[in-house]
């Protein structure tokens, strides 16, 4: 990554989006404001005095996409966060900068959410992935921000059916536009917030520092990228 950052604007790029590992080490290869370091990770490149920036508009982009899907989340009790990379950053602090009492995270790796968990406070309590099944019923909402899902990659195994009625669930995946995670809690009636908003809703600042204009996320720009992707 060292190298192609290097050749960035060589190249003709006036900046990029950055993906899953790249989010945390990127911080140490360009120069991160102030949301980029309390976030611990950056997801956008840009250029600006002749020297590379790095932010993040995961957390904008991810709140957004759940106040167009799923209005009121805010109010859930406790959020079910699982992963603990550089995107499980971005929403635990979009969902604490939005005033979530409670997180709990969940990952493979119990000795790095309780980094992450010491990092961000006292309102994130890292349990180990075996501890899902527990957590369930007290979520409100629902985040996988894991590759699980994903094309490719192994399946996430989540019942559902112990989540409240009331309960959001919302999946970063947007390879296949529904993952089985959207898709089962779709079939049991409860709200969704897909991968492919959040994408679309964290792209809206990125372009604004690219070039200088702010687009706005409507059906027909969505339209447009889901049909794009579909032909992939």
């Amino acid at each position: 990554m060292r190298d192609f950052l290097s050749r960035l604007r060589e190249d003709g790029f006036v900046g990029a989006n950055l993906t899953i590992p790249h989010k945390e080490a990127v911080l140490d290869l360009a120069l991160p404001d102030e949301r980029a370091r309390a976030v611990g990770a950056a997801n956008t490149l840009w250029f600006e005095g002749g020297r590379l920036r790095a932010t993040n508009t995961d957390a904008e982009g991810f709140i957004d996409n759940l106040n167009a899907c799923a209005g009121g989340f805010e109010t859930a009790a406790e959020a079910l966060v699982l992963g603990a990379g550089g995107a499980a950053r971005a929403v635990v602090f979009g969902l604490l900068e939005r005033g979530l009492a409670r997180i709990t995270l969940a990952n493979r790796s119990i000795e790095r959410a309780r980094r992450l968990a010491q990092e961000f406070g006292p309102r994130v309590t890292p349990v180990s992935w075996s501890e899902i099944e527990d957590a369930l019923p007290r979520a409100g909402l629902l985040v996988n921000t894991t590759s699980l899902g994903m094309h490719g990659q192994g399946a996430l195994n989540i019942n559902v059916a112990r989540l409240p009625q009331s309960a959001v669930v919302a999946d970063i995946v947007y390879v296949p536009l529904l993952t089985p995670l959207i898709l089962a809690a779709q079939a049991r009636g409860l709200r969704t917030a897909d991968g492919l908003g959040m994408l679309l809703h964290q792209a809206v600042r990125g372009f604004e520092l690219w070039f200088g204009q702010r687009p706005r996320v409507t059906a027909e720009l969505r339209a447009l990228v889901e049909a794009d992707l579909q032909k992939n």
